[in-house]
């Protein structure tokens, strides 16, 4: 019994891995044009949902499609709107997996497994074809598991004792009663929470309602409680993000439970349709011929006509969906220097190396943003009179410091764990370019808070003032640096191959000039005794600083455009 208990862990598990292995084989494949795909066919609720229908087909994975959905919302990619037209159509594009699971019922698909486990591993050598391979094992996994996990199933009932046990502990919950149905309902909603795979749990259901051990009325209860299970993942993943992805998230929770509330409601009817669709006789027992696969048909198809049903009713009430989960979750007050938190990345949202790449990319472009805010209150710090406005100001940057520190730690980490994964050399050198990138953008932050240590020193020691002309010149050298600093910012949040790079390179150049001008006016003007040493050198560090700024704005430039400025 022991044995046949892990046998039955084991093909489940060995199931897990083959959907795992096929699905992000799938993604990879199709990886690339994902991005684009969900950003240009949701031009209204109805592309959306075909779209979200189509890509989830394609990766076989409904998760991995709401994963990606949430993860756009949250780089702004998609609106909530928008998402959730794709959520509603990922829904259907995963009763794709129950029809492929239904087919290991129809005959022994085991004997397919073993050519394709020879085909893939010849595939996987030959580097070309190596994604092709992994589909090919992650499918034969999948149906191996499958095949297994049905002849175990069917050995464990046929056994006198253990069939038995299994047979009389169903037969406790039989009865077509409101609260039977409510408690495999649960089930399966808690079985896909822990095991967090929707498809585990359909082939459980399968493999039970296949050999007669649990009714079909307890199985469709399953399905249904498998369909709210799988949508607390994207909640759990979500959590850390920004509100609009945590509302496209509990948006899709919402979507799928009306539809269970209104199955429930018409569940003796939908069943009977289903069944007829199916060509189930209701008297049939697991005695009779092909009652395994009628059954498998059953679960399959009620899967597809209640997604498919649901979508089609409650895509006209989008905008309902969408002002209900703005309702529940409302933004958090929080002040922006206090957040520590990235915005975009968020942990569990790996699927594939494109997609962490994408939310890595908008990560350094909020960083890039942050820093021309800070060095704009460094420009307001030289400006400030009042003795405590000055201090709280200067606080701010000190935090503004600290948060640019902990930006570069956590992107970097998160980058490192993107370079463990299978990836191209475009996306190695894309990893590349965005680590020098953070580096020096966190050099950028490092020279805003010098610059306000420094203002800091002359404000607090009760120096002589700069006079006009040296405050005329520092506000110069500080337009120039926030002029390279925009350039930056639209090189950072648009498509290089439209910026001109040139632009950023000249104003390098107009600020090393400028600088040098400055340095032979200071030496001149104490010479003359314009002003003291001391203020002089002073005025001198902020603006080395600013040029030096100008440096690390051009190092981002060229780690972006993959150039180098001579």
């Amino acid at each position: 019994m022991i044995f046949i208990i892990f046998k039955l862990l084991g093909s489940l598990a060995l199931l897990m891995f083959g959907m795992k292995a096929m699905s992000e084989a799938l993604q990879k494949l199709a990886g690339p044009q994902l991005r684009h795909v969900l950003g240009a066919m949701t031009t209204n609720r109805f592309t959306g949902a075909l779209t979200g229908m189509f890509v989830t087909a394609a990766v076989q994975s409904s998760t991995a499609t709401t994963l990606m959905t949430v993860s756009f919302v949250n780089a702004g990619l998609l609106t909530l709107l928008q998402a959730i037209s794709v959520i509603m159509g990922a829904n259907i594009g995963t009763t794709v997996t129950a029809w492929i699971m239904s087919l290991g019922f129809s005959f022994n698909i085991a004997d397919f497994v073993y050519p394709a486990f020879f085909i893939g591993i010849i595939l996987i050598y030959m580097k070309s074809r190596r994604i092709i391979g992994d589909f090919l094992f992650g499918v034969s996994f999948l149906f191996l598991g499958l095949s297994t996990l049905k002849d175990t199933g069917a050995g464990l009932v046929s056994d006198p004792e253990a069939g038995q046990a299994i047979a009389g502990f169903f037969s406790h919950f039989n009865e077509p009663t409101f609260l039977n149905s409510c408690l495999f309902l649960l089930m399966g909603t808690v079985l896909t929470l822990c095991v967090q795979s929707s498809a585990a749990i359909m082939a459980i259901t399968m493999m039970l309602c296949s050999t007669g051990v649990l009714h079909l009325d307890q199985g469709i209860m399953l399905v249904l409680g498998e369909n709210v299970g799988t949508t607390i993942t994207s909640n759990i993943v979500a959590m850390n993000a920004n509100v609009q992805a945590r509302r496209t998230a509990f948006a899709h929770t919402t979507f799928n439970i009306i539809g269970v509330i209104w199955v429930l409601i018409l569940l003796r009817p939908f069943y009977g349709m289903v069944c007829e669709i199916a060509g189930f006789d209701t008297s049939m027992t697991s005695a009779s011929p092909g009652f395994a696969v009628k059954a498998s048909m059953v679960l399959a198809t009620f899967h597809s006509a209640f997604n498919v049903i649901n979508t089609f009713i409650l895509i006209w009430f989008i905008k309902y969906i969408e002002k209900f989960v703005c309702l529940v979750i409302k933004p958090k007050a929080v002040d922006e220097e206090e957040d520590f938190g990235l915005h975009f990345i968020t942990s569990g949202i790996m699927k594939t190396p494109e997609l962490s790449v994408l939310e890595a990319q908008k990560e350094i472009s909020s960083f890039s943003e942050r820093m021309q805010r800070m060095f704009g209150m460094v420009r307001q710090l030289l400006t400030e009179k009042d003795e405590k406005a000055f201090n709280k100001l200067f606080s701010r940057i000190e935090k503004y410091e600290g948060i640019s520190d902990n930006m570069e730690l956590e992107i970097a980490n998160y980058l490192d764990q993107v370079s463990d994964a299978h990836l191209s050399d475009e996306t190695k050198a894309k990893v590349r370019a965005m680590l020098r990138e953070i580096s020096e953008l966190e050099s950028i932050g490092d020279s805003c808070y010098n610059l306000a240590r420094t203002i800091n020193r002359k404000f607090s020691g009760k120096q002589d003032h700069f006079d006009e002309q040296q405050y005329s010149r520092i506000h110069q050298m500080m337009e120039l640096t926030d002029e390279a600093l925009t350039q930056m910012n639209v090189l950072m949040s648009g498509r290089k191959e439209a910026f001109n790079v040139n632009k950023s390179f000249n104003i390098e150049n107009e600020i090393n000039n400028y600088r040098n001008q400055l340095k032979q006016q200071n030496i001149n003007d104490i010479n003359n005794h314009r002003y003291t040493y001391a203020v002089g050198t002073v005025y001198m560090d902020l603006i080395n600083e600013c040029e030096k700024m100008g440096d690390y704005v051009v190092n981002v430039v060229e780690a972006r455009m993959g150039t180098r400025y001579k």
